[in-house]
């Protein structure tokens, strides 16, 4: 029995379900230390991201607590934790999206193999296409399927001649699974297509640059089981080629799909472990005490 499926009956002959909260166990998990430091394996040998201290800030608000973790080459890991917990606005920090929020500020650490992902001198356009990212919402372009795709390879100059941005399309479609729901009809209009197909689209268009790192946050939390299912195994697939971080409010899905699991408890890294770890011995009680159910 895998360790989704374990927690999917455990959920059950709890009678709850995964976020389900136990009020009489707040009080003790308020009172439940955090520890000195991540307990785990935050850190890998020559990892793909070197992430040391982040703090962020809104404002004069702390949402990111010096946060220290390691994210390896073609791995997936999962960030979970419960809302407001602070694991978007650091998945955020990965690619200076909060760059776009003015109050925000990162500090810390934060290198893309040997590069400075917060040096003066980085093109955060480039940035961006080395480091893509999948939103909560699929957020097609107002645009054909084929030009939502060509919009990355055509803003950076991949592609000289028009076979060449053919075959980059076709490639990137076929990498996500949409290829033969879609190339009868590559330009009709993206937002015409089913949510699940827009957000294979969305993630079509982002590996259509070739990214190093793939973002998805929470890609599948507006989508139903069928679609959920589908990204799902692209993910599998796609780690081949691609290191991806995801933020899920799902612990069946962090199961299903990662390496290894971080756990975020207000703006702390808790606990990084193999994900079969995290959620059949997890080595804190806050940890825990998110896994059984107790909060969350």
């Amino acid at each position: 029995m895998d360790t989704a499926q374990s927690l999917d009956n455990r959920d059950a002959e709890a009678g709850r379900t995964p976020a389900t909260q136990d009020k009489d166990h707040r009080p003790a998990m308020q009172d439940t230390p955090y520890p000195e430091h991540t307990v785990g394996h935050p850190f890998l040998d020559d990892p793909k991201m070197r992430l040391r201290d982040v703090n962020v800030f809104y404002a004069d608000n702390q949402a990111i607590h010096n946060v220290s973790l390691d994210i390896g080459k073609n791995e997936v890991i999962a960030l979970i934790g419960p809302s407001g917990c602070g694991k978007s606005t650091f998945l955020r920090s990965l690619n200076r999206m909060n760059d776009t929020i003015d109050i925000c500020r990162v500090n810390g650490e934060l290198f893309l193999e040997r590069q400075d992902l917060y040096d003066s001198k980085m093109d955060v356009v480039e940035l961006r296409a080395r480091v893509g990212m999948v939103f909560q919402k699929p957020n097609p372009f107002p645009k054909s399927i084929y030009d939502n795709v060509a919009y990355g390879p055509r803003l950076h100059g991949l592609a000289d001649k028009k076979y060449d941005l053919d075959e980059m399309v076709e490639t990137s479609l076929r990498k996500a699974g949409l290829w033969d729901e879609v190339k009868d009809r590559l330009h009709a209009p993206g937002t015409g297509l089913s949510g699940g197909q827009q957000q294979r689209l969305c993630i079509a268009r982002t590996i259509a640059v070739s990214p190093e790192v793939v973002l998805m946050d929470e890609p599948c939390s507006a989508l139903d089981p069928i679609a959920t299912a589908k990204i799902e195994e692209l993910i599998a697939e796609l780690t081949e080629s691609y290191t991806i971080a995801i933020v899920t409010h799902s612990m069946q899905q962090a199961a299903r799909v990662s390496h290894r699991t971080a756990y975020f408890h207000l703006g702390r890294l808790i606990e990084v472990n193999d994900t079969d770890t995290v959620f059949t011995k997890p080595e804190h009680a806050l940890t825990e005490a998110y896994i059984t159910g107790r909060f969350g």
